[in-house]
């Protein structure tokens, strides 16, 4: 009688060899089709103009997390409540004009702002400080300056109208804002007795950074889109109306996402367009852009996000043309 043969058994993790040759091929096809698209000179541009939002913004991302680790860590509590007044209408404006000396871009000023409200401030004083921070920052007047050269006007427009869309917005959320709008991620705030202020710090800093990162990423994809889709003669054909070139800047200020130290030198760049259309583009970008509202969606909610951003828009438009009429 013959015995059967004896089962070999697979030793664990091991892949069957008409697996893995599958599996090679199938790859070997899925790059020869996409090989095309991922040479396309389109597809090129694309990754060009992702690759570059996302590292002009992320040193900014990077100091805005670094600030909000550190507030929440070793900042005590009363700190805020001694800097501001404690009549909130008067708190935002002050709030405000702190922007002026706090140089960062708007990828800094949301997690810096999230680290406000948990540590007691009134959210509508943190948001004209998130607002104002990135838009009359001395980095941004400077950089202003030096791209207008011989505008005072363009750099003073600039800033009154930043500094009165940020309190008007403060105003506003103090007035209608509610609460439940807000969805935080849950975390501690401020420092725990017994535990290392330096672990807290690297552990708020990870949070925030990975948190707010994706969002990022995800917002710079969506800017490059535009800006491979949209052809440069679209910008053209609006730059003849008045009222359409004010409004096509502050969508094109949206949807481009220029980090605040340099959407000067862009608006600057856009000579067809009038000083009121150039003015509504740097007022609007730094406020409101793809990015910032994906990176305000993940740190404050998305229905804090869709309201807040859609308000901000309108006053930043009202507010730069009311501006340019009266200084340009």
């Amino acid at each position: 009688m013959n015995r059967a043969a004896p089962v070999r058994e697979r030793p664990p993790g091991a892949i069957p060899s008409s697996v893995a040759v599958t599996g090679a091929v199938s790859l070997l096809l899925i790059g020869a089709l996409a090989l095309p698209v991922l040479n396309h000179p389109g597809f090129r541009a694309w990754q060009t103009v992702c690759v570059a939002l996302t590292v002009q913004a992320l040193p900014f991302l990077l100091l805005g997390t670094i600030v909000s680790g550190a507030v929440n860590a070793f900042v005590p509590a009363r700190v805020f409540s001694r800097a501001l007044p404690r009549n909130p209408a008067l708190a935002v404006p002050v709030a405000g004009a702190a922007g002026v000396v706090l140089p960062g871009c708007e990828c800094a000023s949301v997690p810096v702002a999230g680290s406000l409200i948990r540590r007691g401030v009134t959210p509508a004083a943190a948001f004209a400080f998130l607002l104002s921070a990135p838009a009359v920052n001395p980095v941004v007047l400077v950089s202003t300056a030096v791209a207008f050269p011989g505008q005072p006007g363009m750099v003073a427009a600039r800033l009154v109208a930043s500094l009165v869309t940020a309190a008007t917005m403060g105003w506003l959320w103090l007035k209608w804002g509610r609460a439940e709008w807000l969805s935080m991620p849950a975390r501690h705030t401020g420092h725990r007795a017994g535990h290392s202020r330096w672990e807290e710090f690297r552990l708020g800093f990870q949070h925030d950074f990975l948190h707010a990162g994706g969002f990022l990423v995800v917002g710079a994809m969506a800017a490059a889109t535009f800006n491979v889709l949209v052809p440069r003669s679209v910008l053209d054909a609006f730059a003849g109306s008045p009222w359409l070139s004010v409004l096509f800047l502050a969508a094109l200020a949206i949807v481009l996402a220029v980090c605040s130290e340099a959407d000067a030198f862009v608006a600057a760049s856009l000579t067809g367009f009038s000083p009121t259309a150039r003015l509504t583009f740097m007022v609007v970008g730094p406020m409101v852009d793809v990015k910032l509202i994906a990176l305000q969606a993940g740190t404050f909610g998305r229905a804090f996000a869709v309201r807040f951003s859609a308000a901000t828009a309108v006053v930043a438009v009202a507010c730069a043309c009311l501006t340019g009429w009266w200084l340009l």
